[in-house]
């Protein structure tokens, strides 16, 4: 494995690293394609919401990395640690050096537990649990089954996050288990969050407060988890005001659903890639790096402002996709990435409002018929049923599914405001 070269090197085998392998070869039989990718398990995240919800298992989240890359993708098991763009060259933690003509970099982001005191200790006990991870989303669905009464809290660090709308659709399908079993009146739920708003987009914020009001939830923003105390069932929240000034505040609870803080990969953060606040430093458009010309980076770590969803990934690929092999014919980039992103929020069990949303908060549905605000029954379909198959055979094996998606298709409903 030491100091091979390939014509196109992948930092990264999620949803983005597996999507560009195997639409590069769809779209190129001959190039020589390797991927870097430690984990043998690759999980359908967007999953873990209902999985803690109780309405998907983890098991249907799963599938072997093996069966998702194209065989004729050279799959290297190892951790990518250092990037040499200057020499075209990465630095693996077994100590080999893997160089390349183009390089893509999407190795996810990393969930910063630490960064919260005492929660390491106390995750997955004490009724302290979180649908970030695998290994704790099951303790989600066991604590809303579990408890019968009292103070139940859902927090949101600062953004961003993978899918921003997550820390609220699990409090939403938490406070429906407790509405259709009759004990919702016993229950205190509060949306604890380090943001100013219901949602970044104000357009969904509206209708999510009307969610939020018809089940009695209280939203508490400018509150930002910093410590937890599991065996006391205390936590402890920096809260700002409007001028900035900060103090810390405590409170009880009986259930938590902490959703942690996160950043891009520390192996990025230290790299030349980096941009000023860590992430990958590229194009918001044509997600081409914008010091190394040969190097694009997609998904979660790039530095863009869309919403790190699975959705935003399938409409990048195309265009990182494309753009390699225009530079490899020496033809110019293309802006083809308008910042599309896609969030199914689960507003109850068996509803979602399904919100799409472009660059600058733009409101895009792909189906123009239907008013995005609404919770329907047929998107819970897609939450459930649609876009894992989507996300499995479509996407992930490298078709192209382009929805067209149109600010224009929203405009209707903004005038019903």
């Amino acid at each position: 494995m030491s100091n091979h070269h390939h014509t196109l090197l992948i930092i990264g085998g999620g949803a983005a690293g597996v999507s560009i392998a195997n639409n590069m070869r769809r779209q190129n039989a001959e190039i020589d394609i390797a991927l870097v990718e430690p984990s043998d398990v690759h999980y359908y995240q967007p999953g873990f919401t209902i999985v803690g919800g109780g309405a998907y298992t983890l098991k249907q989240t799963m599938r072997n990395e093996a069966d998702l890359i194209h065989p004729s993708v050279t799959w290297i098991k190892d951790y990518a640690e250092s990037f040499q763009p200057d020499d075209n060259s990465v630095s693996l933690r077994s100590g080999a050096t893997l160089s390349y003509d183009y390089l893509v970099v999407c190795p996810g982001l990393q969930l910063d537990w630490g960064k919260i005191e005492g929660l390491k200790e106390t995750l997955g006990k004490n009724n302290v649990c979180s649908n970030y991870s695998p290994e704790t989303v099951e303790y989600t669905w066991e604590c809303i089954q579990n408890i019968q009464q009292g103070t139940a809290l859902f927090t949101q660090p600062p953004i961003p996050i993978k899918c921003a709308g997550a820390p609220q659709k699990i409090m939403y399908l938490a406070a429906d288990r407790f509405r259709k079993r009759g004990t919702l009146d016993k229950f205190t739920i509060e949306f604890c969050n380090a943001g100013g708003v219901m949602f970044s987009v104000p357009f969904f914020a509206k209708a999510l407060c009307k969610v939020v009001a018809d089940y009695g939830i209280k939203t508490n923003f400018n509150h930002n988890l910093v410590a937890i105390d599991g065996p006391a069932k205390i936590a402890t929240f920096e809260v700002s005001d409007s001028e900035g000034n900060k103090e810390r505040v405590t409170k009880a609870f009986d259930m938590i659903h902490v959703t942690p803080p996160q950043s891009a990969p520390d192996f990025i953060k230290t790299s030349p890639l980096a941009n000023a606040a860590g992430w990958i430093d590229v194009n918001p458009r044509t997600l081409q790096h914008n010091k190394y010309s040969n190097v694009f980076g997609l998904g979660d770590a790039a530095g863009t402002t869309n919403a790190k969803t699975a959705a935003a990934v399938r409409k990048q690929v195309p265009v990182v996709v494309d753009n390699i092999l225009s530079l490899k014919n020496s033809k110019a980039v293309q802006e083809g990435y308008d910042g599309y992103g896609s969030c199914p929020l689960t507003t109850s069990l068996g509803k979602v409002m399904l919100a799409e949303f472009a660059y600058d908060g733009k409101v895009t549905p792909s189906f123009p018929w239907l008013d995005p605000r609404k919770s329907r029954a047929i998107w819970w379909w897609g939450k459930t049923t649609g876009f894992p198959w989507l996300y499995w055979y479509l996407m992930l094996k490298g078709y192209r599914i382009d929805i067209p998606h149109r600010e224009c298709y929203a405009k209707k409903f903004m005038k019903e405001e």
